[in-house]
């Protein structure tokens, strides 16, 4: 389901309906023209109405009030302004689990209010850099991190349209980023990925190397001028790719590998390990439409391995299931998907291709559940610079593709033309990517 449609899990977010973010305040009397002509609006749209009502509730639950009008006292009487704040933290931490005093829950809210910050600062520094100024979040809520002062500013007409907005989506982000955390201190995986890179160091790589020994070595690769997909491939030194100018149709790329042992062989392997940062965790959950981040953050924990060949891969599969069980622990491969050696992936996700070769799986272990990928040398190219395959133009198209991208700037407040942009936006990456 689209974020942007009427049932949108974010319906309080959408620049339409009864949530628009207007030129003022939603002060309107109950029997004023414009209280009339959205009942009229309305009178079609039993989901939407029931919506407002939900949310309206909300917010005066709280802020401790029972009507708009009192909202009004909220902005303009500092005493009673902190009483309610106070009160509003402790709803906060029985929400969201937190335990300690008000400076730990002062301290978490920055946390999520840094998050939220976070998740347009990283558009604004990749998918969206050259409209970057275009974006930028009003610094007025940008220091923000107190929830009733942000949802103070929505009433407050001193503020301009753009920030009421903003401080009404740092609300939203803030609270996915709170549910996120929620959930990490739950399944413990700070704990859970220490524990993961405990194993990995242990029992997977070879004993011969140091921790963070990595050798430095180069793909030098050949891609065609069709689908700038890799026809060819060679493994060199540090020394051997100092010596090479590519050409057009070349790239040459870094890797640093590391080794394992199986069965008196050092097999050279490629490793990247990453953890979701909250900001991704929170655009994950705005893709999905999902606020629920145990239904749509499958893949907390995460492995992308590239080796020279299926042999290879084999090899360590063999290897990593041997490992597990040496940590006395047994390890199941589950959502199997190898496209490796034939057939097409079947990705679901917005904006993926079916042409992208990998073998995809989630090995249980030791407690854990990680994502494991793994390429060979060619496919990881693939995933590099195909075209309608790189990993660049999918992080465009599942941010437009999926309406997160006019969700967080609509066009009646940003001014900008998201069809334009994407166009735009993915023959930027596809220069960028085909460029010697």
């Amino acid at each position: 389901m689209n974020i942007l449609s009427e049932k949108s899990v974010f319906t309080s977010m959408l620049q339409s309906g009864p949530f628009t973010v207007g030129d003022i305040p939603p002060f309107a009397h109950p029997f004023s023209r414009e209280s009339k002509e959205w009942s009229r609006a309305m009178a079609g749209a039993p989901l939407v109405r029931t919506k407002y009502r939900a949310v309206r509730s909300q917010i005066f639950d709280f802020l401790s009030v029972s009507t708009f009008d009192e909202i009004l006292l909220l902005i303009h009487d500092e005493k009673l302004r902190v009483k309610k704040t106070g009160r509003a933290r402790q709803l906060l931490r029985d929400m969201f689990s937190i335990q300690g005093d008000v400076q730990v829950v002062d301290r978490y809210l920055q946390d999520y209010a840094r998050t939220a910050d976070d998740v347009i600062n990283s558009l604004r520094a990749k998918v969206l850099a050259p409209y970057s100024s275009h974006i930028e979040t009003t610094n007025e809520i940008e220091t923000m991190h107190d929830p009733v002062a942000l949802l103070l500013v929505l009433f407050d007409e001193r503020f301009h349209r753009k920030a009421r907005f903003e401080a009404k989506r740092k609300l939203a982000l803030m609270s996915l980023a709170g549910s996120i955390d929620q959930r990490e201190r739950e399944t413990q995986i700070e704990q859970k990925f220490a524990d993961f890179l405990i194993f990995l160091n242990d029992f997977v790589w070879s004993p011969s190397s140091k921790i963070g020994d990595l050798e430095i070595c180069y793909l030098h690769s050949r891609h065609n001028a069709e689908e700038f997909r890799c026809i060819d491939v060679n493994v060199l030194s540090e020394t051997e790719a100092l010596a090479i100018t590519p050409a057009a149709g070349e790239k040459l790329t870094l890797v640093k590998r590391r080794r394992f042992a199986d069965k008196g062989s050092d097999i050279p392997i490629y490793v990247t390990i990453r953890k979701k940062p909250p900001a991704a965790k929170v655009l994950k959950l705005l893709r999905k439409n999902e606020k629920n981040p145990a239904i749509a953050v499958d893949d907390e924990l995460g492995l992308m391995a590239v080796l020279n060949s299926i042999s290879d891969v084999k090899r360590f599969l063999r290897h990593l299931t041997k490992s597990a069980v040496r940590a006395d622990s047994f390890m199941t491969l589950e959502d199997i998907s190898d496209t490796l050696t034939e057939g097409e992936y079947g990705g679901s996700a917005t904006g993926s291709s079916s042409k992208t070769p990998m073998l995809k799986f989630f090995a249980r272990l030791g407690g854990m559940r990680v994502e494991f990928i793994i390429h060979t040398n060619s496919s990881y190219l693939n995933y590099m610079y195909q075209r309608d395959v790189a990993h660049d133009e999918y992080e465009v198209k599942r941010i437009f593709d999926t309406g997160v991208a006019e969700f967080l700037f609509p066009s009646g407040i940003y001014h900008l033309d998201m069809e334009k942009i994407r166009t735009a936006q993915l023959s930027r990456f596809r220069r960028r990517i085909e460029e010697c």
